[in-house]
Parts: C-alpha cells; sequence; structure tokens
C-alpha cells in the first residue's frame, strides 16, 4: 500500500482541526476525506470504496469517536482506526484501541507523531493476509525449526497464545508478555520478532533487573566519548543496536522509577539523546516486554508508571503455567529427551509410560524451565535404552514405586544368594545393560552372564540352593 494510494476518511467536529489535517495528509500525498460528525462519517464508509484508514476524534456530538469506531468495524471490517483526544484519560484511549482501534494521539497533534502513526497503521492493513497465512503456519508447525522452534504444545491454552502471536506478530504493536518463570516469555519474543516483517533485522534482549540503576541510560541510550571517565569512545545503546528490528525488555517490572520515565520518554517521542551528547537520534524499533509480576497491581502500588503500563500494555499476552496445559507435558517431555539424547549422543528410545505419568502428576512450580532442566539431568544420568521412573528425580517418583538403593541381607546369607542377588537388582537399576552392571559391582561381564546362565538352569533344573 503506497501513500499514493492510501485513503484516509479524517472525522472532526471542529473545522479547524479538519482543514489542518486534510492540508498535513494532503501534502504527504494520502487521498483525504473529512466529516464533521460521526453519522456524516458513516455515511462516507457507505459509500463506495471504503477508505484505508479512519482517524476520527474521540469528543463528538452526537456520536462519539468510540460509537464511530464500532460503527465502521461494522460497515468495513478491515479498516484500521487512530483515535485523537484532548479531552479523554489515556485509560479511555486505550479502551478505544481494546475495541479494535490501532493507537491514539493526544491533542495538540506533532506532525511527525501523526504521519507516523498514519503509515504504520496503514502498513498493518496490508499484513491481514499475511496474518492468515501466519495462522496456517503455526498450526502447521507446532514442533518446526526457525521462528517457531521450541514452541511445542497440543492444548487449548497453547494453541489460543499461538493464534494471537500469529495475529500480533505481523504487526507494529508494543507487546507485553507475562507469565510465571519459566514460561518461555523470551521464547515466544522471539517467536514474534522471527514472525514480522523485521525477522531480518536484529533481536536485542535487555535484562532490566541485570542493569544498575546508574547504568541504564548509558546501556539503553548509548553514550559520547568523554562523557565520562572511561568512556574512551563513543558506543551505541540497544535502542540503536536494535534498529530496524525489535528490543526486548525482559524483566521491565525491576526497572526503577528513574529508568522507566527515560524510557517513557523514547517510546512517547522515538527519539533521543546520547550520554554526554545533544544530537538527536531516531530510531526504527518495534518494542517487546515481558515480566512475571502483576504490572496492575504495581501500578496501583505506585510502584509502576501507569502511564509507562499503558504504552507497554497495548498487546497483553498471557503465557499459561504448565500445570495449566498439562496436556502438553508428554509432548514437551518427548521433545526434550529426543534434544538431549542427540546433545548427549545418548541412545535412548523415550520415555516409559510409568515415568510420563509421574511427570503429569507433578506441580512443576519452575514450569517448562524445570521440566527441561529435569528431562536433560535424567538423560545425562541414564543407563537404560529408555527414560524410567528410576531416572527422574526421587521426589516425583510415587510412594514406594523407586527401585531398592540399598541391599540388605541377614547375618549367615550365603555369598552365592547375595552376589545372585546384587547382579539381579543391579541390573534392573541398569535396564538390563549387563556391561555397566559389571562396572558398577566392580566384577567382569562374563561372570554376570555365567551367574545369568546359572540361574537359568537352576530354575530348569529346580534344584537351586
Amino acid at each position: 500500500m503506497t501513500d499514493v494510494a492510501a485513503r484516509i476518511l479524517v472525522a472532526d467536529d471542529e473545522e479547524s482541526n479538519l482543514s489542518i489535517l486534510q492540508r498535513i495528509l494532503g501534502k504527504a500525498g494520502f487521498d483525504v476525506r473529512v466529516a464533521s460528525s460521526g453519522p456524516e462519517a458513516l455515511d462516507a464508509l457507505r459509500d463506495g470504496t471504503p477508505p484505508d484508514l479512519l482517524l476520527t476524534d474521540l469528543r463528538m456530538p452526537g456520536m462519539d469517536g468510540l460509537e464511530l469506531l464500532k460503527a465502521a468495524r461494522t460497515i468495513a471490517p478491515e479498516i484500521e482506526v487512530v483515535v485523537m483526544t484532548a479531552y479523554g484519560t489515556v485509560e479511555v484511549a486505550v479502551d478505544a484501541m481494546h475495541q479494535g482501534a490501532y493507537d491514539f494521539l493526544t491533542k495538540p497533534l506533532d506532525k511527525r507523531s501523526l504521519l507516523k502513526t498514519v503509515r504504520n497503521a496503514l502498513e498493518k492493513g496490508q499484513l491481514l493476509a499475511e496474518n492468515r497465512r501466519l495462522r496456517e503456519l503455526v498450526e502447521a508447525q507446532q514442533e518446526a525449526t526457525g521462528p517457531l522452534s521450541g514452541m511445542v504444545g497440543r492444548s487449548d491454552a497453547f494453541r489460543s497464545v499461538m493464534e494471537e502471536v500469529a495475529q500480533v506478530a505481523p504487526s507494529e504493536a508494543t507487546v507485553l508478555i507475562t507469565g510465571e518463570s519459566g514460561t518461555g516469555k523470551e521464547l515466544l519474543a522471539r517467536a514474534i520478532h522471527g514472525l514480522s516483517s523485521r525477522a531480518k533485522g536484529p533481536l536485542v534482549r535487555v535484562n532490566c533487573a541485570a542493569i544498575p540503576e546508574t547504568l541504564f541510560e548509558s546501556e539503553l541510550f548509548g553514550y559520547e566519548k568523554g562523557a565520562f571517565t572511561g568512556a574512551a569512545n563513543r558506543k551505541p545503546g540497544r535502542f540503536e543496536l536494535a534498529d530496524g528490528g525489535t528490543l526486548f525488555l525482559d524483566e521491565v517490572a525491576e526497572m526503577s522509577m528513574a529508568a522507566q520515565v527515560k524510557l517513557l520518554r523514547v517510546l512517547q517521542e522515538g527519539e533521543f539523546e546520547r550520554v554526554g551528547g545533544t544530537k538527536t537520534v531516531s530510531v526504527d524499533v518495534r518494542l517487546l516486554a515481558a515480566t512475571n509480576r502483576d504490572l496492575s497491581r504495581m501500578v496501583a502500588q505506585r510502584t509502576f508508571r501507569e502511564d509507562l503500563y499503558y504504552r507497554l500494555a497495548v498487546i497483553p499476552l498471557r503465557l499459561p503455567p504448565l500445570r495449566e496445559r498439562p496436556e502438553d507435558i508428554a509432548l514437551l517431555a518427548s521433545h526434550f529427551v529426543q534434544r538431549f539424547a542427540e546433545k548427549n549422543r545418548k541412545p535412548l528410545r523415550g520415555i516409559t509410560d510409568e515415568a510420563l505419568n509421574a511427570l503429569a502428576a507433578w506441580s512443576w512450580p519452575g514450569n517448562i524451565r524445570e521440566l527441561e532442566n529435569t528431562i536433560e539431568r535424567a538423560v545425562v544420568l541414564a543407563r537404560g535404552e529408555t527414560l524410567g521412573l528410576d531416572d527422574l528425580p526421587e521426589a516425583m517418583r510415587p510412594e514406594g514405586s523407586g527401585a531398592a538403593r540399598n541391599l540388605v541381607f541377614p547375618i549367615g546369607t550365603k555369598l552365592r544368594d547375595i552376589e545372585r542377588v546384587a547382579i539381579l537388582e543391579t541390573l534392573k537399576h541398569t535396564g538390563g545393560d549387563k556391561k555397566l552392571a559389571a562396572r558398577l559391582l566392580g566384577i567382569a561381564a562374563r561372570t554376570i552372564y555365567r551367574r545369568l546362565e546359572e540361574e537359568r538352569a537352576d530354575e530348569t533344573n529346580g534344584d537351586g540352593e
């Protein structure tokens, strides 16, 4: 969609605003129509080919911007809508976005912000067909390589999240990913980036909890040579490094209030200065953020800025904990067994039903990360050809299910019987691996073969000692 071909309908009850917007947008190459009321805008929507974008004031007599938004989406479901407000609170504008608006602008309008928002909204319309293709891709590539690598699941909860990802990824909207630790928030951010039009650009991750407050500004925005002691050369910040791509702010709830103010300024203005510099730097960056904390509660407690929260939570995505998707545990476990078996060159054929049942019964407070670490440990320590109950941490095994780790014999037990029991129990522990059992017992493998042959002979003749 080019600027020349794009059609924009502007609805505002103030004639001066209509005139200014028509002039700015017209000079930018857009085909602009104006309406001085909501009903007049609806008539324009019904008249012939609908516009690509509706730019509407939020407060208008008779029919306000929210009512117009709902009606416009009924007449032209694919139209993008941007609302303008000088009176409504941020919450009202965000409510409009929840009802389908692409973004909101506050009056008095800044020409550069206006044109940037309009162009971004129009580009989103181009991606509607791509959204449908990505939905099919998500269904077909549950365990695919590339952007969806590692995104494994078949539960309704998992599919619901992936459907949201398919819809959100091609847009430029800021996404706030929430979920408990270990649910895969960074993996989801990588998937969003990889499925977006920015996939060929960089994905830069920032762990907000790991950056001291005194270094936050220089880490994010960079610094000029001589800005402070030790600044021998100019250094670009994370925003510059992410230019043309995506910036992922992990653990965003851990930022100090001072750091939040600095981040908010960049999000509002789209530009910044390096520490120690005077030159304004503009970058083209999409922002993703993640946290395992409840930001809305932090806003209520005044430990997180409300205006920053609304900027970050344009599109909220919640990753469900593993306990809410138990039907995915077996699939994830098998996925990890295959991965770590290949990594550690272990000839494992899979995992037993008993072990899968034990995994399914566990509460997984550490979520997918805990499951991944559990399977990696089990694979490394596995002695048999399949992972069984004995390979899992003892706390995960049903009571009484584990193989005995100690053998106790009464005084006077014959050495032949002690040897036989020790060999048989060790073979159970090693999954039948005779060479490994021999190494554990400190005897030659031929001794085990000989004792097993003798055991079978005794059973055949029925004359054991």
